[in-house]
């Protein structure tokens, strides 16, 4: 089976499946020495149209024997079945947990045959149990993959990023077919001065041969597997992951590992080799797990690296007829078209409309749990919406992250939900892109800016707390968490204010000082009619010849 399930969904026009969480995430990856500060740094866009983004939260504790956990699928709310409960789990908030153990994911899909349908581990449920119950990233991967082998999975192939204050990991993942109860998986970590990234296509291959012996663990069944299984036939040091469970087609090499390319050409030297594979001219080719970076990064290059829409590279799409006359550097789904019979795609950048929620983890080492943690959380496309911290710590979350069926989720619109409040901002932006986004993009600074600024008193007095009071850190952090949150919110009302009122009607009203402009007699002063830009103009002139032609 050439073309994976993930890229078959992404295809269907209207998508079947509303609720899928997976369809086109990003995982960013920095390991402590590769950043500025020491700060394991990680990020995640979970994307799907028609997904509800909203921060997920366990209240950790401990259980009595028999206590059972039930197991309902992230895409589909469908009920699984139960597990035994854990003696002991931890709180959590989003992707991560009090323990500064951070799980992410992108889906690859792979070859259908390999699911469990009877399994009663999901993806999802794998990555928030594995987040209740591990105190550090190796132990997580421990747990996770136990509970494959215990209960079986019943999801495609998923790519995880697993980490913590000290490491990072990446473990990859499908199951052994139908009533197997058990899954293939491999897992490398990544060297702390390295930079990674993975976006729905498997990127893990010749494990055996690419990586440290002691930085791999992996299911010793993985090659007897794929032999029976028909996909592999050589020596087992030649074994690859990706090759046996998701081999490459154009649109895995496109669609996917475009996205961890971008990343790396921002901070790696000598990227444009790849340029042949992205193309699809070099089908056996491959770029590597993980790199060098030329400088040491911070959290303020992966959120913007999450806002990433291969500007100025060859594979820019700012500049050609499907940016329309505003630069809009998105496309409409579905990815492919055809006209006249051939098949065509459209590229799929990092950023992108369907984001139900975007998350940037910064997990430090020095700090106390409670404070080291900090969860960047978004609710739509990251180049739309600024990163909002909420400390790992924290009591409780603020209730404009929460879904509350009926009241604010994907088919109820609420003022008080952070996910509509920031969508509709951005799908006012999305058709007048190059005129609106400064706009946002400024406001989008100045928060981030005033949160950076305020982290510092807030790690200090946190601190504290921890060494004098630690019953009282929960709640001093979760109260500046949700005073952020109050001024993203107020902030973004006074953004789509501000929008509707400037440009309304397609032309702009005139400002002075930060304020609008008024005549004398208290009426709004003359508007600004910009019309189209002037290289859209000589567009429709060379299409339309002589018919607008003034006579």
């Amino acid at each position: 089976m050439k073309r994976n399930i993930l890229l078959t969904a992404l295809a269907i026009v209207g998508m079947q499946l509303p609720m899928l969480h997976s369809v086109a995430c990003t995982n960013l990856i920095v390991g402590k020495k590769a950043s500025v500060d020491g700060s394991v740094i990680v990020s995640y866009n979970a994307d799907s149209y028609g997904m509800y983004g909203n921060m997920y939260r366990h209240i950790g504790g401990t259980h009595q024997a028999g206590e059972m956990r039930k197991i309902y699928e992230w895409d589909t709310n469908k009920y699984l079945g139960e597990i035994p409960q854990a003696a002991r789990t931890y709180n959590v908030v989003g992707q991560m947990n009090e323990n500064q153990v951070s799980i992410c994911e992108t889906t690859f899909g792979g070859r259908e045959e390999v699911v469990d349908p009877k399994g009663i581990i999901d993806y999802g449920s794998l990555i928030y149990i594995g987040l209740e119950r591990s105190r550090t990233a190796r132990e997580a991967i421990q747990i996770m993959t136990d509970l494959v082998a215990k209960y079986g999975y019943c999801s495609e192939g998923e790519t995880f990023t697993i980490a913590d204050k000290n490491e990072v990991w990446v473990m990859e993942m499908v199951g052994m077919g139908p009533g197997s109860q058990n899954a293939a998986w491999v897992a490398v970590r990544v060297p702390d001065d390295c930079i990674c990234a993975h976006a729905n296509q498997s990127r893990i291959t010749r494990y055996f041969q690419l990586f440290p012996k002691q930085d791999v663990l992996y299911n010793k069944d993985n090659v007897k597997f794929a032999r029976e299984k028909g996909y592999f036939s050589g020596k087992d040091a030649e074994f690859s992951f990706r090759d046996a469970f998701n081999p490459l087609d154009f649109s895995g090499i496109r669609y996917c590992d475009a996205r961890a390319w971008s990343f790396f050409n921002h901070h790696v030297s000598g990227m444009d080799q790849y340029l042949p594979y992205l193309n699809g001219e070099d089908m056996k080719g491959e770029m590597p797990l993980y790199m060098k970076p030329n400088h040491q990064l911070t959290v303020q290059d992966i959120k913007n690296g999450m806002r990433d829409h291969y500007e100025g590279t060859a594979l820019d799409i700012t500049k050609d007829l499907g940016a329309g006359p505003y630069t809009m550097p998105y496309r409409p789904s579905p990815l492919s078209f055809k006209v006249d019979e051939q098949e065509y795609f459209n590229e799929r950048p990092t950023s992108t409309q369907q984001t139900g929620f975007t998350f940037v983890g910064q997990m430090r080492s020095w700090l106390p749990d409670a404070v080291g943690g900090i969860v960047w959380w978004g609710n739509d496309d990251a180049n739309m919406v600024p990163y909002t911290p909420v400390y790992c710590g924290v009591s409780d979350i603020p209730q404009c992250y929460v879904r509350i069926a009926g009241e604010q989720d994907e088919l109820t619109f609420s003022w008080g939900s952070a996910f509509w409040m920031q969508n509709t901002v951005s799908n006012m932006v999305y058709p007048y892109y190059s005129k609106m986004y400064p706009d946002l993009r400024k406001a989008i600074d100045e928060l981030e800016a005033a949160y950076v600024k305020e982290l510092t008193e807030i790690d200090r007095e946190g601190q504290k707390l921890c060494e004098s009071q630690a019953n009282a850190v929960g709640r001093y952090l979760a109260n500046y968490s949700n005073k952020a949150a109050d001024e993203m919110m107020q902030r973004w009302d006074r953004l789509y204010k501000y929008l509707i009122v400037k440009h309304n009607d397609m032309v702009v009203k005139r400002e002075k000082d930060g304020q609008f402009e008024r005549t004398p007699d208290g009426f709004a002063a003359p508007t600004v009619r910009p019309g189209y830009p002037v290289e859209f103009n000589k567009r429709v002139v060379k299409e339309t010849g002589n018919r607008y032609k003034m006579k």
